[in-house]
């Protein structure tokens, strides 16, 4: 409602500029209107004048007193007046001025003056001398009320102050309901309509009567707002059919890896396999004490429980589950990955080596997810090293900004630093690494999804994935995510 307020206001402005100019105007014909009144009463007395004057001469001054009382008697909005200025003059007095108002008389010239009489009434009073025969025997009064003129000129005034009241209170009513039914009701839809917008609720289009601008406004709103649920509801079913798309690809990838860990699991089980054929052959073949048989028994348990337990981590990882995001410490996730590819390590001839405090490094992630990234930077590790060497992880907490935003706020995370000494990159493959399919490895070696993979899900949990490698040197990958606040103070017992 402020913008009807706006024109309210400037159209009451508007108002008053023109009632302003409409009174200067009354103003100016008001004085235009008194100057011609004066000027009227001026040239009545200068008539009167010149008549006495005649009379005086010709007919003594007898008879132009006799006169001066007739015309008086006969005009009652107008007096007249005879004044001695000679002291020779009988029967007449001397007019209420001053010297120098008589010797302005005396030389002919006009004076007015304007008084108020025993009642408060206002007049206007104008003296000429009476010249006869080169001398100034006496003095013509006119005195002419200003009561009628005062009157008009304060019915006029107040005619303005009312017309000019009127105008602006009739006029504002009217531009406020206009307004506020035509622009600031509208308007407030309007904008209520843009906020639910915002919010994500398109639902209940603005109807509106009105068939001017604001109408089509509201009819393109409507229809904005009707393209942008399209929007958002094609988004919603991209995004699932991206989401499911992506989770093939990383349940893809995991049994890719699955396919890379069978050879080294097969190896892993012979070792016990054997253990328990010889310990089965060895009872069912001799005959052995009760206590023998009880141990040789408890060794078969024991493999067998071994090569449960290394199925178990191979199918825990091969198998698809939902993200299910929770505080957990990444030291037994890491641990976990390291695990799974030690069998590929030993047949790489890889050393692995694994180095975290003794205090929990906590974050908020899905353990599945980040044990797939894990072992994707690790397996991407041990692949570069075709000859041997070391590859070594270890999980520190570091106080860092994202690499994209190096002017932003620090913040507690824990690094996840994977180091092989292999065969490096330069700077042309590190800028693709990330890319789907991209990859350097031999035929049979890798897919190209395992980096991609594992900076997708970084990137899903806030953090991200640096990489600082030479050609010949090796490479460092440094897996960083958010820390929840004072994560890193949480100590294992």
């Amino acid at each position: 409602m402020r913008l009807a307020r706006k024109l309210t206001a400037a159209l009451v402005l508007g108002i008053l500029l023109v009632m302003a100019a409409y009174a200067y105007l009354q103003l100016r014909q008001e004085i235009v209107l008194s100057t011609a009144d004066l000027r009227r009463t001026r040239h009545l007395g200068l008539a009167w004048l010149g008549t006495m004057e005649a009379v005086w001469q010709q007919e003594g001054p007898a008879r132009a007193i006799e006169l001066m009382h007739r015309a008086d008697a006969r005009a009652p909005d107008v007096e007249l007046r005879l004044w001695a200025l000679d002291e020779a003059v009988a029967g007449l007095q001397r007019p209420p001025l001053s010297a120098v108002q008589l010797e302005r008389l005396r030389a002919g010239k006009l004076v007015r003056e304007e008084r108020t009489d025993d009642a408060g009434r206002p007049w206007r009073h104008i003296y000429g001398a009476l010249k006869v025969n080169e001398s100034h025997p006496a003095a013509i009064e006119l005195m002419e009320p200003l009561t009628p003129e005062q009157s008009f000129i304060h019915m006029s005034h107040l005619a303005l102050a009312l017309a000019t009241i009127t105008v602006v209170v009739v006029c504002s009513f009217i531009a406020i309901g206009i307004q506020y039914w035509f622009v600031g009701r509208p308007l407030e839809l309007l904008r209520e309509k843009t906020r639910r917008a915002g919010d994500g609720d398109f639902s209940g289009p603005l109807v509106f009567r009105q068939r001017d601008e604001i109408g089509d406004l509201a009819q393109d709103v409507n229809a904005m707002c009707a393209r942008i649920a399209e929007a958002h509801q094609r988004l919603a079913v991209e995004t699932a059919a991206r989401i499911t798309a992506l989770e093939q690809l990383r349940h893809t990838d995991r049994l890719a890896t699955v396919g890379q860990l069978a050879a080294g699991v097969a190896h892993e089980l012979g070792t016990p396999l054997n253990v328990v054929s010889a310990r089965a052959e060895l009872i069912g073949s001799t005959d052995l004490s009760r206590r023998d048989v009880i141990a040789n028994a408890r060794i078969i348990v024991e493999q067998a429980d071994r090569m449960t337990e290394i199925i178990q981590q191979l199918l825990d990882f091969s198998r698809r589950r939902g993200a299910k995001p929770s505080l957990a410490d990444l030291r037994p996730v890491v641990s976990g990955a390291l695990d799974l590819l030690s069998s590929v390590a030993d047949k790489a001839r890889v050393q692995l080596r694994y180095d975290a405090p003794a205090q929990a490094m906590l974050a908020r992630v899905d353990q599945n997810q980040v044990q797939q990234a894990v072992t994707n930077v690790v397996l991407n590790g041990i692949q570069a090293m075709p000859n041997g060497g070391q590859l070594t992880v270890t999980v520190t907490p570091r106080r860092t900004r994202p690499p994209q935003d190096p002017q932003g706020t620090e913040r507690e995370c824990v690094v996840i630093q994977v180091d092989d000494n292999g065969k490096g990159m330069g700077p042309e493959q590190i800028a693709h690494i990330f890319e789907p399919f991209f990859t350097t490895k031999q035929v049979g070696e890798g897919t190209g999804l395992g980096l991609a993979v594992a900076h997708g899900i970084v990137t899903e949990h806030g953090g991200w994935i640096t990489v600082d490698s030479e050609v010949g040197r090796g490479s460092r990958f440094s897996i960083v995510l958010p820390q929840p606040a004072g994560g890193h103070e949480v100590a294992v017992a």
